[in-house]
């Protein structure tokens, strides 16, 4: 059995999602892992996931004779790759990078919102060109992806409107004349 083999086996007998795996010539291991869709214990990986995946994977290795020097377990990133026709139909609706293997109309890269395609494989709902009449979609299929991600989606939100306390003036009320925390009301 491949060393793939046996890391995929035990990563998903511990009920987790292998997103990919690397082998340097220096004997590094790399391997990322995700939450399965709908896990009741959250979306994100954690420390202690990580801990646990890399723990069962040291005896896992050492008993299949697989060699390695060094083993990171982490999680894919933000911008987690996606690898598998599971991993498409699972972040359908989100936004994505892709790069295609060849070019399309001059292109390979595009940025859009992944959906499924009605006829088959998938479809990006490119972002808004300035000076396109109407939205564009491009339809692919996995072999004819190089690379694809998600784009990071951070929601800064709940810390952006903080309230701020005003500000008192000498004589006892408010001061700033309008000001609040340095910033104009």
């Amino acid at each position: 059995m491949s060393w793939q083999a046996v890391i995929e086996r035990t990563v998903t007998a511990l009920g987790y999602d292998l997103v990919d795996t690397e082998r340097t010539p220096g004997g590094l291991l790399r391997v990322y892992l995700d939450r399965v869709a709908g896990d009741p214990n959250g979306e994100f990986i954690t420390v202690d996931d990580c801990e646990l995946v890399t723990r069962q994977l040291q005896h896992v290795l050492e008993v299949e004779n697989c060699p390695y020097e060094r083993l990171e377990v982490s999680s894919p990133g933000l911008d987690r790759p996606l690898k598998k026709a599971a991993d498409f139909d699972r972040f359908a609706g989100e936004p994505l990078n892709l790069t295609l293997k060849m070019p399309f109309k001059g292109r390979k890269k595009f940025k859009g919102r992944l959906a499924a395609n009605p006829a088959g494989g998938w479809r990006l709902l490119l972002d808004a060109e300035p000076d396109a009449a109407e939205d564009m979609a491009l339809d692919f299929q996995l072999e004819e992806v190089r690379e694809a991600r998600l784009v990071p989606v951070l929601d800064f939100k709940g810390r952006r409107f903080l309230p701020v306390a005003p500000l008192a003036s000498p004589e006892g009320g408010l001061g700033g004349a309008g000001v609040d925390g340095g910033r104009k009301r």
